[in-house]
C-alpha cells in the first residue's frame, strides 16, 4: 500500500512540474521591414506580424524606439498559444529626406531578453 501511495505522490509532483513548464514563445515573420523608397508625407505605418508558438499566453509588456519619429503600437491583450498578432510601427515621413534606420525594442514574457526589430528604407525629398 505504501508503494502505491508513493507512486501516486511522485506522479502528481511530476504533473505539477510539467504544468509549470508552460511558456509563451514569439516567432516573427520577419524582424526587418524594408520600406524601400518612401515618398515624403506618405503613410509610414507598417506591421510586424508574429505568432505565439509557445503553450502559454504571450504578453507584450513594452515596445519602444529610441527615436520619437518611430512609434510602435503593440497589442494590449495577451495572445493565446497558436494565435497571431501584429506590432504596428508608424514612421514619421514628414522629416528630412535620407536613409531610414530605426530599431524597435520589444519586451515580452517569452524571454528575459528583449527582441529587436528594425525598419529601413530611404525617405525621398518633398516634391513641390
Amino acid at each position: 500500500m505504501k508503494k502505491i501511495v508513493l507512486i501516486l505522490a511522485v506522479g502528481l509532483m511530476t504533473l505539477g512540474l510539467q504544468a509549470q513548464d508552460k511558456k509563451a514563445a514569439i516567432t516573427f515573420e520577419t524582424d526587418v521591414i524594408d520600406y524601400g523608397d518612401v515618398a515624403h508625407g506618405s503613410d509610414g505605418t507598417r506591421e510586424f506580424k508574429f505568432t505565439n508558438t509557445g503553450d502559454a499566453p504571450l504578453v507584450i509588456s513594452k515596445a519602444y524606439s529610441t527615436c520619437g519619429c518611430t512609434v510602435p503600437s503593440p497589442p494590449k491583450d495577451p495572445i493565446a498559444p497558436g494565435n497571431t498578432g501584429v506590432i504596428k510601427v508608424k514612421y514619421d515621413t514628414n522629416r528630412s529626406p535620407g536613409p531610414i534606420r530605426k530599431t524597435i525594442t520589444v519586451y515580452t514574457n517569452a524571454s528575459a531578453e528583449p527582441y529587436t526589430l528594425k525598419i529601413k528604407g530611404t525617405l525621398l525629398p518633398a516634391t513641390n
